[in-house]
């Protein structure tokens, strides 16, 4: 492979990983931090039940993002 297509390769692999960082930031970290400090009553708008899917589900595309950018990066052996 060229230096060029290396880089290329490095570049996708970065933006998987962002957008893994991303993912984990919107659907955890902050549905936590609202939670937690309570904000906009969100104790009483969204359920417990309701809650833990969506970070599961935030946390499995976050992993599965993060998985696909070091798959990217194995191309580079």
């Amino acid at each position: 492979m060229s230096v060029v297509n290396n880089e290329r390769t490095k570049l996708l692999a970065y933006a998987l990983d962002r957008a893994s960082t991303a993912c984990f930031t919107v659907g955890i970290a902050t549905p936590v931090a609202a939670y937690l400090y309570n904000v906009d009553n969100v104790d009483n708008t969204i359920s417990h039940a309701r809650l833990m899917l969506g970070l599961v589900g935030w946390l499995m595309a976050s992993a599965v993002l993060h998985y696909l950018g070091t798959r990217v990066l194995r191309g580079l052996r």
